[in-house]
């Protein structure tokens, strides 16, 4: 923050993007699993938002932080992905609640988004499936969550404490 603070006079914008994702079934989650899952997807997007609000409020800044569509459908064999996931979805709204109208704080939550080439675990049939679960009929990209969280940075001054989900119309499918 004091990089940013030192570089640019002032902070306008933070970005909770950060995250952990991997398998922790039900009956095998390990505390070290739900450490590093808590930690990176719901501590660190706290602690972070806690330390900006001073100087994001000092210019009606922004915080967005980046949720997952399982933060409100589960996702079988994720179970603390999705609860950390559900908890930074809550912390978006606490935040806008405390730190209103100084600060407005809304979230993205990106869905049928493919991993980048080389650390997608998915085989071509699974990508497909997922795809397929989408109005749109195509995967997501870095591209598309981008204007998402450039809609609630420029555009949306009147718009605060809201999850918007980029998912392609994934979420209509049960």
């Amino acid at each position: 923050m004091q990089r940013a603070l030192k570089a640019w006079g002032r902070l306008d914008v933070l970005v909770n993007n950060a995250s952990r994702f991997y398998r922790t079934t039900i009956g095998e989650v390990t505390e070290y699993a739900w450490d590093d899952l808590m930690n990176s997807n719901l501590k660190a997007p706290f602690f972070l938002s806690q330390a900006a609000s001073p100087l994001l409020a000092a210019n009606k800044g922004c915080i967005v932080n980046i949720t997952d569509l399982h933060a409100e459908r589960p996702l079988m064999d994720y179970s603390v992905y999705c609860l950390s996931k559900s908890g930074l979805m809550m912390l978006t709204k606490v935040l806008a609640k405390e730190l209103g109208p100084d600060v407005r704080v809304n979230s993205v939550a990106p869905g049928a988004i493919m991993w980048p080439e080389g650390k997608n675990t998915l085989t071509d049939k699974e990508k497909q499936k997922i795809i397929e679960r989408t109005i749109m009929k195509r995967a997501g990209t870095a591209e598309d969550i981008a204007k998402a969280v450039l809609f609630f940075v420029r555009d949306a001054d009147y718009v605060t404490g809201q999850m918007l989900n980029v998912d392609g119309g994934r979420m209509l499918f049960g």
